[in-house]
């Protein structure tokens, strides 16, 4: 199994709106401007994303087999998937996109988090999707009557929402702007950021010259959104117009560590919804810096 490709390091894709700082950074040259030789995996074919499985799916398949280096997921999911991975790994940092997952629907009977007691939410399992949707409910609705249902990533989950076959999903950009323009509304947003699962031949040098390059991407969004939004538009393909996309819904800030604190607030969580059954620890999970 090769791990290093001559020094270079391949990112397995997100959807874009998670890896704009990234993007930015190959196109603009930034990682380079570092020394380093940065592109992305191939993401022809993302049909795996539907999987129950994360360990099928596209960006950690791609990971687990050694065709790429570094990808980036939820919070919850980078612990969830280490656990999972046979390769190991490391969370580097969390990553620099923050990011809304919003709970939309086209019921006019639904229009707050109450009203979703025993209500089908249409997530992707074990995604961002699916621990926002915890979050957002839990504060509102008792846990035993919080109802999920895994259909799949986010295009189908709109394709679901807006044939009338699901009462309310979890959307974020450019998926959600679509579900805007089509008359659905926000009942509730959860604002997070993720982590970034890095492979164990990744030295600490390496690992500080990649986040110097994204921060540099970061403060080139930053300085000019509307220039990037066709960019993160276009995934939602003719669907929607780049001056469409809401830009209340993501935003990019530099990279900042995974600390021990926030580990350990978040694997109590995961515990308690027995989404891990609690074997690792911060100094398994953490990158050397």
């Amino acid at each position: 199994m090769t791990t290093d490709r001559d020094g270079e390091i391949v990112v397995s894709p997100n959807h874009v709106v998670f890896d704009l700082p990234e993007i930015v950074a190959v196109q603009e040259g930034l990682f380079e401007a570092v020394g380093l030789r940065v592109r992305f995996a191939d993401a022809a074919d993302r049909s795996a994303d539907a999987e129950r499985n994360p360990a099928a799916r596209h960006k950690e398949s791609q990971f687990t087999a050694a065709r790429a280096d570094v990808y980036n997921v939820c919070e919850w999911g980078g612990i969830d998937r280490l656990e999972r991975d046979t390769r190991g790994g490391r969370i580097g940092h969390l990553r620099a996109a923050v990011v809304a997952q919003a709970l939309v629907s086209l019921d006019d009977d639904l229009n707050e988090p109450h009203d979703l007691a025993d209500v089908t939410v249409s997530i992707n399992e074990y995604t961002g999707s699916h621990y926002t949707a915890l979050h957002l409910l839990e504060g509102t609705v008792p846990r035993e009557r919080i109802t999920l249902a895994h259909t799949g990533p986010p295009g189908t989950r709109l394709d679901l929402l807006l044939a009338g076959e699901s009462r309310a999903t979890m959307l974020m950009e450019p998926f959600l702007s679509v579900a805007l323009t089509h008359g659905a509304h926000v009942l509730g947003t959860y604002a997070y950021r993720g982590s970034q699962v890095v492979a164990p031949h990744l030295t600490a040098a390496q690992q500080e010259a990649y986040r110097t390059a994204v921060d540099k991407a970061v403060d080139l969004v930053n300085a000019d959104r509307a220039r990037w939004a066709p960019t993160i538009a276009a995934e939602a393909g003719d669907r929607l117009d780049p001056a469409d996309l809401r830009p209340d819904y993501y935003r990019y800030t530099h990279i900042a560590p995974f600390t021990e604190r926030r580990f350990t607030e978040t694997y109590a969580w995961m515990r308690s919804w027995r989404l891990t059954d609690g074997r690792s620890g911060y100094e398994t999970l953490r990158a050397l810096r």
